[in-house]
């Protein structure tokens, strides 16, 4: 059982390029979990956390409403905005600049091989690093993410999630809106939720910029305390 987790930060990389990253770091875990019941071997297996930054970029998960985004290919372009398709569960996600993007590649045998409690843990990481903010983060009965005024007309999502599990090797995961531009939400229907709104760090605390590197820091800790993990850092370039 290994519980290091090779920790990359990637700065600003492109959604494509990131994701046929993720993919293939998926794939090498998979990959050694099979080899070692092929051969009966015990050899430990690796977990990686990556975190991101994205241009401008629109995902639609496997069971997402196509109508759910509100512009054409044009109107994209214009933006500066692309669109994929994906294989992560969830409808609709924006990502771009001013977000803390995670993506979590673990073996869960390392962890525990529930999904359910993993996607908690997840939420549970973005609730307590925001409480260090003074905010009273939720989860939302039936929906995925952290929110904040959870059952009252004032709803908002701070936090979007959509995971891919297989052989419980995990992949995709959780956007944080710190210092995000909330006008790219206007072109989308947020995780395919009407009558929803969305917020972001630096406006819940009336801020012009939350420090990004702070709050990396607290998810992080909030993640090892959670996961019973250590981390193992590495600057990688996709």
């Amino acid at each position: 059982m290994n519980k290091n987790i090779e920790l990359q930060d990637l700065g600003l990389q492109d959604y494509k390029d990131t994701w046929d990253y993720q993919e293939s770091l998926f794939k090498s875990i998979v990959d050694a979990k099979i080899k070692n019941r092929r051969e009966e071997l015990t050899l430990p297996t690796n977990n990686y956390f990556l975190l991101v930054e994205h241009p401008h970029v629109y995902t639609l998960g496997k069971s997402g409403d196509m109508s759910n985004l509100l512009v054409n290919e044009k109107q994209l372009a214009e933006k500066g905005a692309s669109f994929y398709k994906v294989n992560r569960g969830g409808d609709i996600t924006y990502h771009g600049p001013g977000q803390i993007v995670g993506y979590p590649i673990l073996d869960l045998d390392n962890f525990f091989t529930d999904i359910h409690k993993y996607l908690r843990f997840l939420e549970e990481m973005i609730i307590l690093t925001l409480a260090e903010y003074g905010l009273k983060a939720e989860r939302s009965p039936g929906e995925t993410g952290v929110w904040l005024d959870v059952g009252t007309p004032f709803a908002r999502k701070i936090c979007a999630m959509g995971v891919r599990a297989s052989r419980w090797v995990t992949m995709h995961g959780f956007a944080l809106n710190v210092n995000a531009d909330l006008g790219y939400f206007d072109n989308m229907i947020p995780c395919g939720i009407r009558g929803k709104a969305v917020t972001s760090l630096h406006v819940e605390l009336g801020v012009k910029e939350v420090n990004v590197a702070e709050v990396k820091e607290k998810l992080l800790k909030h993640f090892t305390v959670l996961f019973e993990a250590e981390f193992i850092k590495q600057k990688t370039e996709v």
